[in-house]
């Protein structure tokens, strides 16, 4: 039998629980000095020295992916209404439309941190849209038609959100909160009424619409 070093399993959990601090340190670094932070402002923050600070992370690009991997977590936990949609078409867009706006708005400097600076395998926007291209492609099924069509359509619509939402955010005023999510919900259920009316298939987007595997 192997025998286990406590100490090394101690040391090891604590500099996780080091670089969780550090994180949220710099999370809210963003929030008080914006996307363009320095590694001294999140350092002061934390209320090390920033070669401190460095002793848990390899690097800027280590702490970056480690903030933008905390960002995936709490966005993922915000969208709730994605991965387990109920109601009317209507409703179900709605809904993760308005989650999904409601929580970039209170977290501008951040959404804008991650598109500046976040290394590439953190991918939030492709989480989102796989998890929608399923979504999709199992109602075409259900319906009978061509799942083809559903992962092109998920991933266009979730680059439709974020750059749409991107601009809003940049030229504040042009529409209120309010219009926007009416404007990108009415747009998408266009382009989803669409594929289903020229596949012969006429949903109401008031009806209440049950999951695929209920059809």
């Amino acid at each position: 039998m192997t025998k286990v070093d406590g100490r090394a399993t101690r040391w090891a959990g604590q500099q996780e629980r080091r670089r969780a601090e550090f994180v949220d340190a710099a999370l809210e670094a963003i929030a008080e000095h914006g996307p363009d932070v320095s590694t001294e402002q999140i350092a002061e923050r934390a209320g090390v020295a920033r070669t401190r600070l460095y002793k848990h992370f390899d690097g800027a690009s280590d702490l970056q992916r480690a903030i933008a991997e905390r960002a995936a977590e709490l966005v993922t936990a915000e969208l709730e209404p994605l991965w387990h949609p109920s109601g009317s078409p209507n409703e179900m867009i709605s809904t993760v439309i308005a989650t999904h706006l409601r929580w970039l708005t209170e977290h501008v400097p951040l959404h804008r941190y991650l598109t500046r600076a976040a290394p590439g395998p953190v991918d939030v926007r492709g989480t989102i849209a796989r998890h929608l291209s399923r979504l999709l492609t199992g109602y075409l099924t259900a319906f009978g038609l061509d799942p083809a069509p559903g992962d092109t359509i998920a991933f266009g619509l979730v680059g439709y959100v974020e750059s749409a939402t991107t601009r809003w955010l940049d030229h504040p005023g042009t529409l209120s909160l309010e219009q926007l999510t009416g404007q990108l919900s009415g747009t998408i259920w266009a382009m989803l009424d669409h594929t289903l009316r020229a596949g012969g298939v006429e949903l109401d987007p008031d009806r209440p619409l049950p999951l695929p595997e209920g059809l």
